[in-house]
């Protein structure tokens, strides 16, 4: 995934927080802490989206978006603390394509942004089929082989090969892993037991799930 997403936030933290999730979920990123940053950043990075905080200096996120509108659709999350249905009905007046209220989730953020850019790419769906090594995931037919054998796996489980086998050879986080589980109540320990359980399912493919040592997991080609 190359995806460019342009983080325009003044809080340091929150910004952190937004880049390590995005970076781990395989997006480039930019930040801009003002308005005027922003802009500049837009015109020379070309960012696919734009994780746009309306309270920040220099001139206002409704002021950049409305800016940035004039000449491009490119896509807009506006992010707020800000309460006010006004607020919400003029950004979205504006062209933004999502509206995230804070405090929000850094996971659910990240699901926003893949949502808004599959919807601005048309809705074009990527293939479901992926053969990595010895093992086939198919999420289309909801099932995967190792060789010739047929794999009982849970939903869950399959959702995991998949995620991994889309990209063989690369490190998963485990943090990244967590928005593949759908469950808000799941930590880093929770997939650490499910990748143990989906390993001994693999049966002879096994051996191609390795664990990254303070880093997470990857699917060996």
């Amino acid at each position: 995934m190359n995806d460019r997403i342009l983080i325009v936030e003044d809080e340091p933290k929150i910004a952190d927080v937004l880049e390590r999730y995005l970076r781990a979920a395989g997006f480039q990123t930019e930040r801009a802490s003002s308005g005027r940053r922003a802009l500049e950043l837009w015109r020379a990075a070309d960012p696919d989206a734009i994780l746009l905080d309306l309270m920040i200096p220099d001139m206002d996120g409704l002021e950049v978006a409305r800016k940035v509108r004039a000449s491009s659709d490119v896509p807009i999350l506006m992010v707020t603390a800000r309460a006010e249905e006004v607020d919400r009905l003029v950004g979205l007046e504006l062209g933004a394509d999502d509206y995230i209220a804070k405090p929000f989730s850094p996971r659910e953020v990240v699901a926003r942004v893949r949502a808004v850019l599959r919807r601005a790419q048309g809705g074009l769906r990527r293939s479901q089929h992926f053969t990595v090594g010895g093992l086939e995931v198919d999420l289309d037919a909801f099932e995967a082989r190792c060789g010739d054998d047929v794999l009982v796996l849970s939903p869950t489980q399959l959702r995991l090969l998949g995620t991994l086998a889309e990209q063989p050879n690369r490190a998963f986080h485990r943090a990244e892993l967590l928005d593949v589980l759908d469950d808000p109540a799941a930590d880093t320990r929770t997939v650490d037991a499910h990748v143990k359980n989906l390993r001994q399912r693999l049966g002879a493919c096994a051996t191609q799930l390795e664990t990254v040592r303070g880093v997470g997991y990857r699917l060996r080609g």
